[in-house]
């Protein structure tokens, strides 16, 4: 991940596929990142629940989120930070 300020949160778990496809995604886009367990975190769970979603992973971007791993809505997410 890039020293710079992170653009993006990721709120992810341990094994989980899509929140892996994710990750690559923004990689790969050249956005930073900062990952939130799910599982470990109680404050990152209720952040996702706030959202308005009970699964993962969520990418959030300012004041939008995205569930799952849906690359061109990603990408829609990633324009605000460009």
């Amino acid at each position: 991940m890039s020293t710079s300020v992170n653009q993006a949160i990721v709120y992810s778990a341990p094994g989980c596929q899509d929140c892996e496809k994710v990750k690559q995604l923004l990689k790969t886009e050249g956005v930073a990142y900062e990952v939130k367990d799910v599982l470990t975190d109680a404050s990152a769970r209720e952040a996702v629940e706030k959202l308005g979603f009970l699964g993962i992973p969520v990418t959030v971007v300012g004041e939008r989120a995205v569930k799952g791993f849906q690359p061109e809505e990603l990408k829609k997410l990633l324009a605000d930070v460009r």
